[in-house]
């Protein structure tokens, strides 16, 4: 393994990047230090971030998290640009359904640690192989339900996969939530343990899988993938065409309610 440090940890201004003598890579959320708020900064540099991370062979388990006391709940909307404005709208499409499709194809295992409550973006952790949460979790979809637009950048598909069909579509639909306690009862998540111990405890399992041959851990990521993957790659197209269209909708709709 090599002992120099890759340009790539210290180029994303909202990932910070730690790793282990084995290779266990913590890729953390963060916003200057303090938890993270998601932007268009965020939202374009997570699949750029994701691909290098494949690239590099002295990666061999990649643990995400966040920063301080939740995951993510804060998002800044108008960074991300304007989805009515179709050209600004295929940016999105473009950055949203790379970010989470080269998350589900990366050929290394991953392993959440959940520190806090995520209503942003929870698909992120959601698709990882282990998922270990504080007993302060709690998962919820603030964004779309909030700015009015369908939830269709792989969040309900990855819900449906984890959560089973009619559990997501009730929570989504009544912009519900569940606790790590819910989602451990219904074999959504692995552990759930206390917010300091999250982080240790998830990097302590990574550490465990390092002892595997390599390939061996890499490629039963892949395997117990698939379905997720091919899911993803059939709904988040669809689904991100939609959330295009009920954001158009809404800029059609605002004179007339503004009358």
């Amino acid at each position: 393994m090599s002992t120099s440090q890759p340009g790539y940890f210290s180029a994303y201004e909202n990932f910070a990047l730690e790793r282990s003598p084995s290779g266990v890579l913590t890729v953390r959320f963060h916003t200057d230090g303090d938890p993270v708020v998601f932007t268009g900064t965020t939202h374009h540099d997570f699949p750029r971030l994701i691909e290098e991370i494949a690239y590099d062979r002295d990666n061999t388990v990649v643990v995400l998290t966040g920063t301080g006391d939740r995951f993510m709940t804060e998002i800044d909307g108008p960074s991300l640009g304007d989805l009515t404005k179709p050209m600004s709208a295929d940016v999105t499409y473009v950055e949203g359904r790379r970010g989470v499709q080269r998350l589900v194809d990366l050929e290394i295992p991953i392993v959440a640690a959940v520190n806090g409550p995520v209503s942003v973006h929870s698909e992120y952790v959601l698709l990882a192989d282990v998922i270990v949460a504080s007993d302060t979790t709690v998962f919820s979809d603030f964004p779309h339900l909030a700015f009015g637009i369908a939830p269709g950048d792989g969040l309900f598909v990855v819900w449906e996969e984890v959560l089973g069909l009619n559990r997501a579509r009730q929570l989504e639909i009544t912009n519900g939530s569940f606790t790590a306690q819910q989602a451990l009862e219904w074999g959504a998540i692995a552990e759930v343990v206390p917010l300091d111990d999250v982080l240790p405890r998830a990097q302590a399992i990574a550490e465990q899988i390092t002892a595997l041959p390599q390939l061996t851990s890499r490629y039963m990521a892949v395997l117990f993938r698939q379905r997720i993957s091919r899911r993803l790659a059939e709904g988040s197209s669809l689904g991100m065409a939609l959330e295009a269209l009920t954001a158009a909708n809404l800029a059609y709709l605002q004179p007339a309610e503004a009358m």
